[in-house]
């Protein structure tokens, strides 16, 4: 029996919200730099205008954050997209394009998400996205991590409000 050792070519995902999703449905998102071993998300320089920039893309109705968060090397992000706009493979690459060359950043290719597909996953994605800084040993509370914004009383605010 001959062996085959070649791998099959897969085609790229195309990340769209499947017409099945309903409206409103939640991803989670995480984003890596391309070197992992090194802090660049989160010196001051960069973290700041990088929420910033996200918080652009959500104002102009891009797509819907409820909670994002920057490590050192990689973000994690809850958020909604609108039906029949761009998809979040197009969305993703322009939005790294442009903070590469903003914001000197070199990100991995492509991105990872995941549909959150009821409360309590959304929920278990959300805790999780806040403790990783406490769990990096980063800080002691989520509370006390500065590099996060989160859709609360009807806004986006950059940093984490008490309540």
């Amino acid at each position: 029996m001959a062996s085959d050792d070649s791998f099959p070519v897969r085609s790229r995902l195309r990340h769209d919200v499947p017409h099945w999703v309903d409206d409103g449905a939640w991803f989670f998102i995480t984003i890596n730099c391309l070197d992992r071993t090194r802090e660049q998300l989160t010196v001051e320089r960069v973290a700041s205008p990088l929420l910033e920039m996200a918080k652009f893309y959500h104002d102009q109705g891009k797509w819907h954050i409820g909670l994002m968060l920057l490590m050192p090397d990689h973000l994690h992000a809850m958020m909604g997209f609108p039906r029949g706009a761009q998809s979040m493979a197009e969305l993703f690459q322009a939005w790294k394009r442009y903070t590469a060359r903003s914001l000197n950043l070199e990100w991995q290719d492509g991105f990872f998400d995941h549909r959150l597909r009821n409360e309590e996953e959304a929920n278990a994605k959300f805790h999780y996205i806040r403790r990783n800084p406490v769990v990096k040993g980063l800080c002691d509370t989520p509370e006390h991590w500065p590099h996060q914004m989160r859709w609360v009383g009807g806004k986006l605010t950059i940093g984490f409000p008490q309540g």
